[in-house]
């Protein structure tokens, strides 16, 4: 083996030890989340608006991939959380006028009860079929053809409700300090993200763990 070839095995070596150090450090469902490290606790807790339920707030965006690749592992979480948490999205804009109209679709959808249903419909639109969603005709139109009453699509979308809601959830992702997506926050005062834990898949067992925390550190009643 010539000295380009031992140069580029150790290269090899060095990287592979470096991949297997990073995905020791990762938690698994069994592990315990490590604070600093997969976690953060937020320095300034804030109220939550769940009264004594535990509040799990997922920061995100319609328009964001990454959001869509987690969609699914929190659905599937909802349907199993324990009774004592209450789960809320918040959609973001970042001053993006696309990410804007994305917020207003999601409260539209809310107001009229369908979110649930058709959150996962909006992603696939958005990423596989390429609708623009992001503007209004186009949104009317595909609301339409999921069987919603038109204009009562576009009255809803329009609403002072509407607006006031996505208002608040610009307040909220300041006072959060958010600046990517999708981002969880437990009981405000933990902040966790797939970054963090490895992988989309390992999300709920990481709320999971939060969740315990927050219940933990409650007053007792």
């Amino acid at each position: 083996m010539n000295l380009a070839n031992v140069a580029r095995a150790s290269r090899r070596g060095f990287l592979a030890a470096v991949a297997l150090v990073a995905f020791a450090a990762l938690p698994t469902a069994a592990q315990t989340l490590v604070e600093g490290q997969n976690y953060i606790r937020l320095r300034n807790p804030l109220p939550v608006d769940s009264g004594k339920k535990i509040e799990v707030l997922e920061f995100f965006s319609y328009g964001c991939p990454h959001c869509r690749d987690l969609d699914p592992e929190l659905v599937a979480w909802t349907k199993t959380m324990p009774a004592d948490v209450e789960f809320r999205r918040v959609p973001v804009d970042y001053g993006r006028e696309q990410w804007a109209v994305l917020a207003k679709i999601y409260y539209t959808l809310e107001a009229l009860g369908v979110e649930q249903k058709f959150t996962p419909e909006v992603f696939v639109a958005l990423h596989d079929r390429k609708t623009p969603l992001f503007q209004d005709k186009a949104f009317f139109d595909w609301a339409a053809s999921k069987g919603l009453d038109r204009k009562k699509v576009e009255e809803t979308y329009n609403s002072f409700g509407v607006v006031s809601k996505f208002n608040r959830s610009r307040a909220i992702a300041k006072s959060y300090n958010v600046q990517s997506v999708p981002l969880v926050i437990v009981d405000g005062k933990f902040q966790v993200s797939s970054d963090k834990v490895g992988s989309h898949a390992a999300m709920p067992a990481a709320i999971d763990q939060l969740i315990v925390k927050a219940r933990a550190e409650r007053p007792k009643s």
